[in-house]
This record gives structure tokens, sequence and C-alpha cells, in this order.
């Protein structure tokens, strides 16, 4: 069509399901998206060739000056020079209009979700509310001393145990005067007012009267109980007929919690879509949850039932009058960045398209059907959310805001619809991250900080510069709390408040939620309104956090203090004296190697993106491909300074196999590798380490694409 060779599957998907009822016609479109593409193309590969410069000019100058102490000032100078640090403009806000309150005035947690596993990517969307009984019941957040979670019968004194620390909660969010929620008899509403009958028989009102805010049932007897605290909805459910209901002397039966406020719908780094039928199961199901028709089977407990999106949920409002609330998380769709290319579309000369320009398209062609919908099942004032990764610098930033625009004129949106979260996880973009804000002044609506990706570009950038540190040591350098305090402080200074959300990173141990709660409430503390959890459950647990900080004030506090050094970031995390023992560099390179192949045998020979992943200790992590950057970027870095030899590494990774077969050993569908290792996701792991300083930026990305290709094709 139009000079694009297009997969027959992506064609028909794209003609028979995304363009009808929209009001474009095929040939219009094919023919707009084959002229974008054949003029953004050309800036694209423009983009590239600069980093690939770069790179190479500061490759040179830390080869020259190898051996002779590291001087920040010379160094900052030389970044200046070659233009990898912009010039800084004057002061200025940010502009964006026509955005959700969930992006703008609801602090609180965020998933990121495959979107090609329509499973996780409903129950993900589904996560608004959640169960806090179940969330305490399940996890290690309440410790476990009958053996509850290991023997699968219900403990009614665990079950005591989570009632407590429910209301331990609720007294220290939404309290009432003079009375506890353990000694709570019963709920009624008197003259739009909220009052609690108590085991002494008196009354007690709440503390503040305005966390009321609705209810269900009757007022005399109300089935639930609608309170809000920190702009974020707390919900008593109230049924005396239900198990836990009747042993409770109020009736609560659960505590609902509303949890992730919003999600990531990924196309990127959680995904692994090489071809034509990979992007066309990510574009179907982003369609199904754009017209809110995704369902999928699922078979627990025994019983097959079909998963399908929430409806929003409904209340009488405290004054008497309906109130609905969105029962679903607000959806982001992450896109893939500039560099890769996909098979999916061949342009005129029969090169594949940039993969980023044909996310843009064809994820803004299906939020049509969300935006051209008067119910609005998602945006509820006409926005379209992308979340841009891995750009470098303004430049890269400003391109993708002229690809929306070139995007928002194919498809007839208007000016503005497609909003741009800048993902701040590669070292150009965070030393010039008031820059590139600047250029997306009035579509920014996320700025956020990963430690994974940005520890992988700060090595693979600082290749030369000498052999880097621990990996586990990395979390106590300057420029790591440098960054994170950075993110923010340049997030307030351009008035993002009110406009956008500043996120953090993932929380990656899914089964470690005691050690989650004692660690991830630092993030609100921080000024972010946002940070990425692995779960639903997580988001529960971590909603808490939000109603012990408030976000919005803390983040009026900290628009007074004093802004992070750009000299601390620029600090490279360099071994001074690079005297390991025989142990402790076994011991990295094992740990290491381990890690790589344990996410890559199921990328290669299953395409699983994202998944829980056991650990050389057997711990699982929620791995994707920014935790493989790092630690293949980290060993080709020893490699490179010899900490390490070739027949060292190999070894390792011979030795990582058996034990990552050992892992996988219930999963009737792994491959092992052991002993041959002569496997493609085996080959795969190994390009990663011993070809790390020539891939772009150090990416993770080319090299599994082609090998996931080959295993496709064999």
């Amino acid at each position: 069509m139009h000079g694009l060779s297009i997969d027959r599957d992506l064609f028909a998907l794209i003609n028979d399901q995304a363009l009808p009822h929209i009001g474009i016609a095929h040939e219009a479109f094919w023919s707009g998206f084959s002229d974008l593409i054949s003029e953004l193309t050309p800036k694209n590969r423009a983009l590239l060739a600069r980093r690939e410069e770069l790179e190479t000019l500061i490759n040179e100058w830390h080869a020259e000056r190898r051996g002779i102490p590291h001087d920040p000032k010379s160094y900052r100078a030389f970044l200046s020079d070659i233009g990898y640090l912009a010039p800084e403009g004057p002061d200025f806000s940010v502009s964006t209009q026509g955005i959700d309150p969930e992006i703008t005035a609801i602090p609180g947690p965020q998933l990121v979700v495959p979107v090609n596993n329509a499973r996780y990517a409903i129950n993900a969307t589904n996560a608004r509310w959640g169960s806090l009984y179940d969330a305490l019941y399940g996890t290690d957040v309440i410790s476990d001393e009958d053996s509850a979670l290991t023997s699968g019968q219900y403990s009614e004194a665990r079950g005591r145990r989570v009632v407590a620390f429910a209301n331990r909660f609720l007294d220290e969010t939404v309290p009432f005067d003079d009375a506890a929620y353990g000694d709570i008899t019963g709920f009624v509403v008197e003259d739009q007012i909220l009052k609690a009958t108590c085991s002494n028989g008196k009354s007690a009102l709440l503390s503040n009267a305005e966390h009321f805010v609705g209810y269900r049932g009757d007022t005399l007897n109300p089935t639930s109980i609608l309170l809000k605290h920190h702009q974020l909805h707390i919900e008593l459910v109230i049924d005396r007929a239900h198990p836990v209901g009747k042993k409770s002397a109020s009736g609560v039966s659960d505590v609902l919690l509303e949890s992730a406020i919003t999600v990531i719908q990924d196309c990127e780094d959680s995904v692994a879509a090489v071809d034509g039928p990979d992007k066309t199961q990510v574009y179907a199901n982003w369609l199904g949850l754009m017209r809110g028709t995704l369902s999928t089977i699922v078979s627990k407990g025994g019983e097959t039932f079909e998963r399908t999106l929430n409806p929003d949920r409904e209340y009488l409002g405290a004054h008497g009058s309906q109130l609905m609330l969105p029962g679903r998380a607000l959806m982001l769709v992450r896109n893939v960045g500039h560099l890769m290319t996909n098979p999916a579309i061949l342009d005129a000369e029969g090169n594949e398209v940039f993969e980023g320009i044909m996310d843009a398209v064809i994820t803004g062609l299906i939020a049509l059907h969300d935006l051209k919908d008067p119910a609005q099942r998602n945006s509820r004032t006409g926005a379209m959310y992308v979340v841009k990764p891995k750009m470098h610098g303004p430049e890269e930033t400003a391109f993708s805001v002229e690809l929306f625009e070139r995007t928002e004129q194919l498809l007839g949106m208007a000016s503005g619809t497609m909003k741009i979260g800048i993902m701040d996880e590669e070292r150009r973009t965070t030393v010039n991250l008031k820059e590139c804000i600047r250029t997306a002044s009035d579509r920014v609506i996320f700025i956020n900080t990963g430690f994974l990706d940005r520890t992988g570009d700060e090595i693979h950038t600082s290749m030369e510069a000498g052999p880097m540190i621990r990996k586990a040591d990395m979390k106590a350098e300057p420029w790591i709390k440098a960054y994170e305090d950075w993110n923010v402080d340049v997030g307030l200074q351009c008035g993002l408040p009110g406009h956008a959300q500043i996120g953090k990173g993932m929380w990656p141990m899914p089964d470690e939620m005691a050690a989650m709660m004692k660690a991830k409430g630092d993030h609100p503390r921080s000024g972010a309104n946002t940070a990425w959890v692995p779960s639903p459950t997580a988001a529960t647990l971590h909603a808490m956090h939000y109603h012990e900080t408030d976000v919005l004030a803390r983040q009026d506090e900290l628009k007074n203090r004093a802004q992070a050094s750009l000299d601390d970031i620029l600090k490279i995390p360099l071994s001074d004296s690079p005297n390991w023992s025989t142990e402790e560099i076994d011991e990295e390179i094992d740990n290491n190697c381990q890690g790589i192949l344990g996410y890559v045998v199921r990328w290669i020979d299953q395409g699983v993106g994202c998944s829980k992943v056991p650990d050389i200790r057997d711990i699982g992590l929620m791995e994707d491909r920014a935790t493989l950057r790092i630690s293949s970027q980290h060993i080709a870095n020893w490699l490179h300074h010899g900490i390490v030899t070739e027949d060292q590494v190999m070894t390792s990774l011979k030795r990582m196999a058996a034990v990552v077969d050992r892992q996988n050993a219930a999963d009737p569908q792994y491959q092992s590798m052991a002993p041959g290792c002569d496997e493609v996701a085996f080959e795969a792991a190994c390009d990663l380490i011993f070809r790390g300083r020539e891939v772009c930026n150090g990416y993770a990305e080319p090299p599994l694409h082609l090998r996931r290709l080959q295993k496709k094709s064999s």
C-alpha cells in the first residue's frame, strides 16, 4: 500500500477493526502513513547518528586521559563543548491542558503491564480498587505465625490480625472522635452526616466530616461507606452474612482501597514483539482496551470464567445525589523508543520501519475508539497519554513532539491530544531535563526516574573511563541520590504539579511486600506523586503510603530546597582501586550471568518480555530489558578493563546455565541450556555480554530481536 509492505495480519487488524467507525478512509490512512514514514525516517536516523557521534567523542576523551585522575570541571566543560550538555534557557512553567485528574490531582500507585498479555492488561486496569484484607492476608506484611500462607487453609487467627491491621490504618487515616474502628458496632447516615455507634452505646463522628463522601444501601443500614483522604477513596464494605463480616462487630467484611490510579499498557520493555504477528497482538489488545471489549478466559480454583474490564462504581453521595467513580485505572500507553525497527512494516526501499513511528500512528489510531466514544471509557477529557522511553536529550524529545503533531494531523485529532510522558532514564536526558521538558511544555504529563536503565546508560556512556564499582554498590553512589532529587527538583521548577506526574521506579521483588512497605514510603515523601509497583496487590499496599504522606503538600515544601548538584550527577561510579578478591569477582560475574540467562531464556524461547525470574538466591525478581542492560553492560565494562577474561565469563555462563535450568525444571515449556550451551538463548546471552560495547547505547533490544527471530524461524 503506497510503497509500504505490511504484515497481512496487521493490515487486516487496521483495515477491518481499527479504521471502521472512526471516519478515516483506508486509502487516506495508508497514504498519509506512508508520507509520514518517508518524511520522519531521515530525521530519526540523524538523531541516532548524533548519539553515535557523541558516544565516540566521549570514548575518545576518556581513552586519552586513561591513567590520569578524573577532572570533573574539565569533563563538564567538554560535555558542553560537544553539545552533550545543552545551554539552559530561562525559567518557564508547563502549560499542558485537558488532562484527567488521575494525572493532575490524585497521587497514587502506577502499574506497568505488558499489553500483549490480555490477562495481565485487564488485571492491571481493574486494579483501580483492591481489597486491603486480601492484600494483607496473602503477603508477608503480616507475619505468618500459623503457616496459613503455605497451608492453603484459612486461618481465623491470621484473619483477626488482618482486621486489626486495617483498623489501625483507618484509625490513623480517617479517624472518628473518641472511637476506634475496632469498637464500632454499626454505621448510620443522618442528615448527610456519618455516625458510628460504639460498643459503649455512644455515637461518634468523624474527626473530619469531609472524609465522608458517599454510601450504598439504606441510610439506617448502609451496605458500604465511602470515605476520601488525600484525594484517594476508601470503601468499607458491610455484610453481616459474610464469614468475615459475621465476626466483625461493625459488620465490615472488607476494606477496599483506591489503588492503581494509572496503568501503563506497555508496548516496549516488558514485551517481546519482534515481527508482524507479535505487533498485531500488541495492537489488538490495545484496541480491546480502548473499546472496552478486551476479555480473557481464566481458570481459578477449579472454575473457568471470563474476565472483563470493570464498570464504573455507583454510590449515593453524602448529600444524596448520584456519585459515579471510575472502576478502572486511567490507561497510558508506552510506545517503543527511537532506536528499534520492526519488520511488521517495510518502507519503499525494503527497510524495516522505525517502531516508534509505527507505534505512535497505530496506537493513536486505536485511541480514537476511546476519544470518539461519548462514554469515554478511558480519558474523560479526550486525551491520549503516550509514555516515551529511551530518549536522549531535548532534540529527541522535540522529535517525539513532531511525531505526535504529524500523527494528530493524519488522524484528524485536535492539536495537543497526544500527551507525552518523558522517561528520564538516559543520562543525556537527565542532565538536560529542563530543556527536554521545555520542548514538550504544552504536552508533558509525566516524568520519572528509572534506576536500572539509567545505570546501564551510565556504564555504557563512561565505558572508556575505567572499571565500574560492583553493581550492588551503585545505589550508594552520590550520582544516584542526585539523579533522583534532580528529577523532582526540575519537575517542580518547571511547574509540573497540577499538570503532570513526577514518578519513581519499580519495586522489583513482588513476594517481598513487607520490605516494600518499609522502603517505598520514601517515594511520596520525596515528592513523587506516583511510583511503579509490580502487581495489583502491591498497588493496594503502596496506596497506604499516599495516605501517610500528603504528596501535594510535600511538593510545595520541596519547591524551596536547593537544587540537586549537576556535578554529583556527572560523577562517574568508577572503582578507585579495583583490587577485588577472586571470590568477589566470581560472585559478581555469577550473579550477573545468572540474571542474564534467567531472563533471556524466557525472552528467546517463549517470547516472554517480563516475568518473575529467580535470582541467584532463588528470590523472584521482576525482570525486563532494563535489568538485562545493566548486568550485561557491567560485565562488558569489566571485560574491557581486564578485571575478568572471556574464559572466566564463559565458564560462569555455563555454570549458571545449569542453575537456571534447575530453577525452571517445573516449566513444561522450558528448554534446557546445559550441558551443551549451544541453544539460541545461550548465544543471545553471549551476544549481550561480548558485544555489549558495540551495541547502540548498550541496549539489549538489538541482540534479543535478532535471536528471537532466529528462534521463531527454527
